[in-house]
């Protein structure tokens, strides 16, 4: 995973890998057929991992408890917390999409698009219910996963005058105050 998220697929090698493996190339053909299967056994350790089946049981409860707030909360800090504890499998999907690599879409297909039509659906049922207002549920999602993705991305922890956990309250606010329906005002 390290050296397919400095290098991406088309500048990683077997060779390099079995190098830093200390195996030689035989070893590694002889468990993973491909490159490609090798990078795809990484994509699904990542999508079978704890964090992940907790992240997803998470979002799951937060919609069974209409709980929006603590919807967007859980997204911008599983975001954040992906990145600052392992930002690897970040970058190996970055360049994989930079590279328009198979793979890419292979995750988007099995793992962000069943979440975010999930995501947009339990939207949509909150704006009919009327306790959001009627925006794009998909430019919502992506709005609270973009403010998370791009600060952990781009901004490391102490650099700003603030933590992470004060940022991702940050993008809740902004992403509810959008979302919220607002109070109507009372005349006098």
């Amino acid at each position: 995973m390290d050296l397919f998220s400095r290098k991406g697929f088309a500048g990683t090698t077997t060779r390099e890998i079995a190098l830093a493996a200390g195996v030689s190339e035989a070893i590694i053909f002889r468990h993973f057929r491909t490159k490609g299967d090798l990078y795809t056994a990484i994509i699904e350790h990542n999508l079978r991992s704890a964090s992940a089946l907790k992240t997803i049981s998470g979002i799951e409860s937060c919609m069974k408890s209409r709980d929006d707030e603590g919807l967007f909360r859980l997204l911008a800090k599983a975001i954040v917390e992906s990145h600052r504890k392992d930002a690897r499998f970040e970058r190996l999907m970055l360049h994989a999409s930079l590279e328009g690599h198979e793979l890419a879409a292979i995750y988007r297909q099995e793992f962000g698009l069943p979440i975010f039509d999930s995501l947009r659906a339990y939207i949509l049922r909150r704006q009919r219910s009327g306790a959001l207002r009627r925006i794009d549920p998909g430019a919502l999602i992506l709005a609270i996963c973009g403010m998370a993705n791009y600060y952990a991305m781009n901004v490391e922890p102490g650099e700003i005058n603030a933590k992470d956990d004060q940022m991702v309250e940050a993008f809740v606010a902004i992403a509810m105050d959008g979302a919220r329906v607002p109070k109507r005002k009372i005349s006098k």
